[in-house]
């Protein structure tokens, strides 16, 4: 296959590839095994054999082929030069109207730091596991940082475990000031805020304590908390708006389909598992666990490839209703676009897996939601014990808590706050039923939604009971 050819190849081209390239020493053929990250039409990285020596490649093809090759291979020239553990560069080539390819030194059996981190995340925060994975981070970073070097792409898959050593990779995203002299303080609140707006929020109180790790490699600048702290929020709020923007359109995380008869997204992992369940949605609600029907909604727990989801259709009810939606987003897809956003910000949520909306000539018909199923018992059930005495367990009260904290901190409102919207799951409370949340731009509007949630949240228990009480006094609310 020529390199050119690639740009038509798809997603997934059939492996192993062959292909056509050529370095100083002649032509030769790259024979292509595996892929690990594909932009169709645009970018192809994956594993292979060149020369008889294993290989990572990097295949650059489309009209943008050689402004990508340029940055790729100036990064890697750039941690190259500054000295720091990066793979070796052993091919690279260009040519008009076939594309770019860079082929590294495969490091074989190495894992990255984004791997080591999701064996650990799990933790109590800033166990000294954690400690050890960040740190190893944050000390690659300032060691770029003293060479005048910064990722402008820094995540922890950019950070590889092997033989020993932290190796550096991805060169397009590699930017320098100066090389070989420390960064200016701003360019380095801007990448900190960068990697720290990327951990868990949890973490955020101990940003001074993990930057300990940065300051005994790079102490060139004076780090001041407030100033990063800003760069962190401003970082965090691109990346929500960013992947909640993926989510509804194809990308390497989401399948999507839109069109005049409908619209169609799904986690691109889960898309084998659920086509089957968007095609005969209606059957499965039919034959599952119903817990509610009719009306607006339907709500069934079903049975797909061996696990339990739960399956929600949004009904239209007649003429006058169907009048009422069509020329809007359905409230599947916004329930779609609110999970994602507490799955990105931390607060717990059965995942959501797919979403079909059904057109007709462009306009909104029924809609389907498929979501993980919460398998734990609701807040009702959870405090029914408890609500003459009030003695509910302190893990649940405050996970019960936390959660109104979250949601305050982020500028959250559910909307309906009932107890059989709280499932407890993995000692925290998981909300569902996120037709109506909504995050507020002001303080202002959310103070409003947030005490109606609350008072929502405490009318699931008389008044004059203990439970109610308790938790009316101990439950956070926004200051008068």
């Amino acid at each position: 296959m020529r390199l050119s050819e690639l740009k038509d190849a798809g997603r997934s081209p059939q492996l192993p590839l062959s292909i056509a390239l050529a370095d100083a020493a002649g032509p030769a053929e790259l024979q292509l095994l595996s892929l690990l990250r594909v932009l169709p039409g645009q970018r192809y990285v994956g594993a292979g054999i060149w020369r008889g020596k294993p290989v990572l490649a990097k295949l650059l093809v489309g009209s943008s082929a050689a402004r990508h090759f340029q940055r790729e291979l100036d990064g890697a020239r750039l941690l190259a030069s500054q000295g720091l553990t990066t793979p070796l560069l052993l091919a690279d080539g260009l040519r008009e109207d076939e594309g770019g390819w860079l082929l590294f030194e495969f490091l074989e059996h190495a894992h990255s730091l984004a791997d080591a981190w999701a064996a650990v995340e799990g933790l109590p925060v800033l166990a000294d596991a954690q400690q050890e994975v960040l740190g190893e981070a944050l000390r690659a970073v300032a060691q770029m940082h003293a060479k005048g070097l910064w990722q402008a792409d820094l995540h922890l898959d950019n950070l590889l475990r092997h033989g020993g050593e932290l190796y550096l990779i991805d060169g397009a995203g590699v930017k320098a000031e100066t090389p070989g002299q420390p960064l200016s303080r701003q360019q380095v609140l801007q990448n900190l805020g960068v990697f720290f707006a990327q951990l868990p929020k949890r973490l955020e109180p101990f940003v001074e304590e993990l930057l300990v790790h940065y300051v005994l490699v790079n102490g060139e600048h004076a780090l001041p908390l407030e100033a990063l702290q800003k760069q962190i929020d401003k970082v965090r709020s691109w990346r929500l708006k960013d992947y909640l923007d993926k989510a509804g359109r194809e990308c390497t995380l989401f399948s999507v389909q839109r069109g005049a008869s409908g619209l169609r997204a799904i986690r691109r992992s889960e898309v084998a598992a659920m086509l089957p369940v968007l095609e005969q949605a209606d059957a499965l609600i039919d034959q599952g666990h119903l817990y509610k029907t009719g009306g607006a909604a339907s709500v069934a727990r079903v049975e797909a490839g061996g696990r339990s989801l739960v399956l929600k259709r949004y009904n239209i009810k007649n003429t006058a209703h169907w009048f009422k939606r069509f020329w809007r987003p359905s409230r599947a897809w916004h329930s779609w676009i609110e999970g994602h956003r507490l799955e990105f910000l931390g607060i717990a949520t059965p995942r959501p897996l797919a979403v079909l909306e059904q057109r007709v000539l462009g306009l909104r018909s029924r809609a389907y939601l498929v979501t993980e199923y919460a398998d734990g018992p609701d807040l009702i059930e959870s405090f029914a014990p408890y609500v003459d005495s009030a003695e509910v367990p302190e893990e649940q009260l405050q996970a019960l808590q936390t959660l109104l904290q979250q949601l305050m901190g982020e500028r959250i409102s559910h909307g309906d706050l009932k107890g059989h919207n709280l499932f407890w799951q993995d000692g925290q409370w998981s909300l569902i039923d996120l037709d109506a949340m909504c995050q507020h731009a002001t303080q202002l509007s959310f103070a409003k939604a947030f005490a109606r949630d609350r008072a929502r949240l405490l009318r699931n228990w008389p008044a004059d009971s203990a439970l109610h009480q308790r938790l009316d006094e101990c439950l956070p609310k926004l200051a008068d």
